[in-house]
């Protein structure tokens, strides 16, 4: 049995997990510096600084939904290969 997948091609749901990486990455960086002044004693800032903060949630969804993407489309992939194999 061969492998077919070149190992540079981008397959179902990479596209999904970058960016929820990269969401996930904006919240975090969003979260230590809403939480940062709190620490040093500061005022805090406005209250949409800490919806920002959800962004590390959203980037999660994203990456998630971009996972079961993957697994789909490689469970598909088995499906298919197992059904022209038994022919």
């Amino acid at each position: 049995m061969s492998d077919k997948t070149q190992t540079d091609s981008a397959g179902p749901g990479d596209g999904l997990i970058r960016a929820g990486a990269l969401v996930f990455f904006a919240g975090a960086v969003a979260t230590l510096v809403t939480v940062f002044p709190l620490f040093l004693g500061a005022s805090p800032f406005p209250t949409y600084m800490y919806g920002l903060s959800m962004l590390m949630a959203v980037g999660f969804l994203v990456a998630g939904a971009g996972v079961l993407r993957s697994v789909a489309a490689g469970r598909r992939q088995a499906r298919e290969a197992a059904g022209s194999a038994s022919r």
